[in-house]
């Protein structure tokens, strides 16, 4: 039985995979690439640890991104707002930190603070329409997306620019060196080699760790993680057993409105220290799909996370190399996700058509 469910767990993932590769493989046929050549070149410059290092960046915050969608989901809300409390977020966490100048551990307790404040207050907007109102959270998050995008414009152009630079490029004044969240190429270093070109791992790498620890404790070792959970199965059955479901609604994107504030500030606290326009968008949809592939639980988000961050950080040797489209990744990683959908379904369907031939087979063994 745990062997078959195992085998049912991976095949979904490992068929969506192999069905996405042959699928782009036809689209590179179609525009005259030898398939062969692409995947060699991509895997060749992907494993070098300077593409590690890369990946690792950017899955930190396709997994806070993840994580901020996946505590949603397992409520069964959709908080597509995530895009807008991340951007939002960002811009004001590094405007508060560029303003001050504290004890190293203090000065970036205080940005992470205003980071995660502004995200859960942004999405505690749609959980207090939901409950108060009846608005259906997609509705008010997507609506929600565009005010935040709308005021970090104005913001940015108006009270939180740097007046003092002449460049051409809007941007917030720089976060003070004890603002600055170290990196952690010393510590990869001591079990590789040296890492050249510039990379610089974010030590940022280490909260997201610990927020995916967190997340798995919440929710299987806290009551309020239970009353989540029970009412994402059963909203009927938990408020027969006692579970508020309007306080859980605005409980919920409250935290999840927290973890998206955090997605922005391994670049701003590890890289930039600042908000600029060069900032990077489009986290919060990529989350979505993050999560979907992880099945919402943390293992399953960080697998997703390094695999699509990996796809993002092999893919420029496309635009170097040969004649394959870099649009291919982008192929890949939609159709990854439309196929786990369905190859998760499948499997479900499997499993419990496996549970209720099982269970029959039980029944009528047993002694009358």
């Amino acid at each position: 039985m745990n062997l078959r469910r195992l085998a049912l767990a991976v095949a979904a993932p490992v068929g969506a995979f192999a069905f996405s590769v042959g699928l782009s493989s036809l689209v590179l046929l179609a525009v005259g690439t030898n398939p062969m050549e692409a995947w060699t070149e991509m895997l060749s410059y992907g494993t070098r640890l300077e593409t590690f290092v890369e990946t690792g960046n950017r899955a930190t915050q396709l997994y806070l991104a993840g994580i901020a969608v996946a505590i949603g989901f397992r409520m069964n809300l959709f908080n597509i707002g995530v895009e807008g409390q991340y951007v939002l977020a960002a811009l004001l966490a590094a405007s508060a930190g560029a303003a001050v100048n504290l004890p190293p551990v203090l000065h970036v307790a205080l940005i992470m603070a205003v980071a995660m404040t502004v995200g859960s207050a942004f999405a505690g907007i749609s959980g207090y329409l939901k409950v108060a109102r009846g608005v259906h959270e997609v509705i008010s998050t997507i609506m929600l997306n565009a005010v935040a995008l709308a005021m970090v414009g104005f913001l940015l152009r108006s009270w939180l620019l740097d007046d003092t630079d002449a460049t051409l490029n809007m941007k917030t004044p720089e976060i003070p060196s004890s603002g600055h969240f170290p990196k952690i190429n010393g510590l990869v270093e001591t079990f590789t080699r040296e890492i050249g070109r510039g990379r610089e791992l974010w030590g940022f790498l280490l909260v997201a760790i610990v927020i995916g620890v967190l997340y798995h404790v919440f929710l299987n070792h806290t009551r309020a993680g239970y009353d989540l959970r029970a009412t994402g199965l059963n909203p009927f059955a938990a408020e027969a057993a006692g579970v508020d479901p309007s306080s859980t609604v605005v409980r919920t994107m409250l935290l999840s409105g927290a973890v998206a504030g955090l997605i922005g500030l391994p670049e701003v606290l590890g890289d930039a220290h600042k908000y600029d326009l060069g900032f990077t968008r489009g986290l919060g949809f990529a989350g979505i799909a993050v999560a979907l592939v992880g099945r919402n639980h943390p293992g399953g988000v960080a697998v997703a996370a390094v695999f699509f961050g990996w796809l993002d950080s092999a893919a420029p040797i496309l635009d170097v190399v040969g004649d394959t489209p870099r649009e291919i990744v982008s192929i890949l990683q939609g159709v990854v996700v439309l196929s786990a959908v369905v190859a998760y379904e499948v499997t479900n369907r499997v499993r419990r058509a496996a549970e209720a031939r099982d269970a029959a087979a039980a029944r009528a063994g047993a002694p009358a």
